[in-house]
């Protein structure tokens, strides 16, 4: 760190980077970052001047580098809506920190939103430092309060969060992301717990997301946008996006995915077009080395954003600005975005309100989950890609890729990478979770997810599942050591739950996330997050003195046990060296043993 300072200091020196007032500036991260391709699309015609009262901070700085802080952000947005009957802000949760987490919501509606019109949701900042999304939204506020787009709100509502983490959005620095150009402050990509919220909306750990999922519930949204910014390798895009089921790939909402498909990517690609700027299908290079080894769509995972949509029935999209690209290129892409999707909305919401519906009367019975990339290309695809060399670095001693910023003219045509489920679980009629654990039933809840609540004991005829080879994972994740468990054993058992369990019915549009989040085997569900892992500990033993003679009766009196117990000595050497493992293995066959070691606590009823 020593050698590098004096680097950062000078680069710091060329630009007030750390006040947090706009200024003019020589971008910092330019000293070492690939060149920009030039820029200078229609949507340029979107800036205010900044001699506009309403001009953001974001159009008053002349470099058009700079995102506000949390301050002075919801200072603005105040003074907007003491401004303007179209806007209200609305608080609807508490960080860590103790910072309100707000939305704004832009309506012709009053107080309450009509039901009638489609909601678009949203949300930037869960990745503090990609805040596209906030200056684009404040821009597009302000243009439907005072410059001629307040018919955008004829037919459609809209609500941004404009900063998700806000606690995250406050630890700012010119040194949070090295890997994009701009804002010249950045916030940070954590929450100040150190939790990543675009890995929550499964297990809904922390605050932010468990409020999110609250203002979801409350506004139904038609369709929700999650505004972030890229990592990894140069191309030519400055505006890509994705969703699960794009491209007919299996979907877990087929309908939602068909309407994005169909009617929503290709007049969202047109308007981004029109307006100067490159969209393209969100892809994730497959080899950091060789950006030629192909594409893949980043797995279908439900705690991200667009994977926990597709389960949910809520039509989402995750937007990926591309890192490299000037901010104020990503900020207008971004506003331009926002301002098609409410058109679309306002034109072809009832048909996506209709895709909504048939998707939640789905009930498959067969449910794939834990999905990999797979290891053949689906397909070939043709990508925009920019010119770069390798050179032989003296720092890493190998072979380094240098972007050039230079549009390459012909097409790279690359192999494509789907996503394939490696588990598929069966539907049971319903979970009962048992009164000990409010927490896992208080998730549930949060997630909307209905319930029976016992108000007296019920005894019922269940499956409960034994976990034969549980794996505690070698180091956390998301603050939780996770578990994974291969085979599990059914048990059909007689059980009494006391008063203050839950029945979780599989039957309802939330069901499959029901399903995802309590087998144990699904890479989703609280099991694996480690939630579980009392069930783990066995809490009764037997000495050697007791178990040996016992287990020599055992042998003596079961020709079968005997058998079984000679050929697992014939084909395992080491269990026939280790003693005490011969003598658990007779012990875990007495009804001395911990019935419930392994037995995984929640409750599965089937047919």
């Amino acid at each position: 760190m020593r050698a590098l300072l004096p680097i950062l200091l000078t680069l710091s020196l060329a630009s007030p980077a750390m006040s947090q007032s706009p200024s003019p500036v020589a971008p910092w991260d330019q000293a070492f970052l690939p060149p920009a391709p030039a820029w200078n699309g229609a949507s340029r015609a979107l800036l205010r001047p900044a001699s506009d009262p309403w001009a953001t901070d974001f159009e008053r700085d002349p470099e058009l580098d700079f995102s506000p802080d949390y301050a002075a952000t919801r200072a603005w947005f105040e003074r907007l809506d003491a401004a303007s009957e179209l806007i209200r802000l609305e608080v609807f949760g508490t960080s860590p920190e103790g910072r309100d987490i707000f939305a704004v919501i832009a309506s012709k509606d009053g107080a309450t939103l009509d039901p009638a019109k489609p909601v678009l949701l949203v949300q930037a900042g869960i990745h503090p430092g990609e805040i596209d999304g906030k200056d684009a939204g404040m821009m597009l506020l302000r243009d439907m309060a005072f410059y001629g787009r307040d018919g955008l709100l004829d037919r459609v509502n809209l609500i941004l969060v404009p900063i998700l983490s806000v606690d995250g959005h406050e630890r700012a620095s010119p040194y949070s992301r090295p890997n994009q150009r701009g804002p010249r402050i950045q916030g940070w990509r954590n929450t100040a717990t150190n939790q990543n919220l675009n890995r929550d909306y499964m297990k809904l750990d922390q605050a932010e997301m468990r409020a999110m999922r609250g203002l979801i519930l409350k506004y139904r949204p038609d369709l929700y946008l999650d505004v972030h910014v890229t990592d990894g390798m140069d191309y030519q895009y400055d505006v890509t996006y994705g969703f699960n089921g794009e491209n007919g790939v299996w979907s877990r909402s087929p309908a939602i995915a068909r309407w994005l498909d169909n009617r929503y990517k290709p007049d969202l690609n047109a308007a981004l077009e029109t307006q100067g700027h490159i969209p393209g299908e969100l892809v994730f290079g497959i080899d950091d080395a060789n950006p030629r080894a192909g594409l893949s769509d980043g797995g279908l995972g439900e705690r991200f954003s667009n994977g926990w949509g597709a389960a949910a029935r809520v039509p989402t999209v995750l937007i990926e600005n591309h890192s490299l690209k000037p901010f104020a290129q990503r900020v207008l892409g971004t506003y331009v975005l926002m301002e098609t999707s409410l058109r679309l909305l306002a034109e072809r919401g009832a048909e996506l309100r209709q895709a909504v519906a048939e998707d939640s009367a789905l009930r498959l019975q067969a449910i794939p989950a834990n999905f990999t990339t797979d290891p053949e290309p689906a397909y070939r695809r043709s990508f925009r890609g920019i010119r770069y060399e390798t050179y032989l670095s003296p720092a890493s001693g190998r072979e380094e890729i240098r972007w050039l910023g230079e549009p390459d003219p012909e097409p790279w045509d690359l192999p494509f990478y789907g996503s394939r489920p490696t588990l598929t679980l069966t539907r049971p009629e319903a979970y009962w979770v048992p009164a000990h654990r409010p927490d896992i039933i208080e998730r549930l809840r949060l997630h909307g997810i209905a319930m029976e609540v016992l108000d007296a004991p019920r005894t019922v005829e269940i499956e409960m599942l034994r976990l034969v080879d549980p794996q505690v994972s070698g180091r956390s994740n998301e603050g939780h050591v996770p578990v994974t468990v291969r085979t599990v054993t059914p048990e059909r058992r007689s059980w009494t739950f006391p008063a203050g369990s839950a029945r979780v019915s599989t039957d309802q549009p939330l069901g499959d996330v029901a399903v995802l989040l309590l087998e144990p085997q699904s890479s989703e569900s609280f099991f694996a997050w480690g939630m579980f892992t009392e069930v783990l500990n066995r809490v009764e033993y037997i000495e050697g003195y007791a178990i040996a003679p016992l287990a020599e009766r055992m042998l003596a009196a079961d020709p079968a046990l005997r058998a079984e117990f000679e050929a697992k000595l014939a084909a395992e050497p080491a269990f026939a060296a280790d003693g005490d493992a011969r003598l658990q293995w007779f012990y875990a066959r007495t009804p001395f043993h911990d019935d419930r070691f392994r037995l995984y606590p929640v409750g599965r009823e089937t047919r």
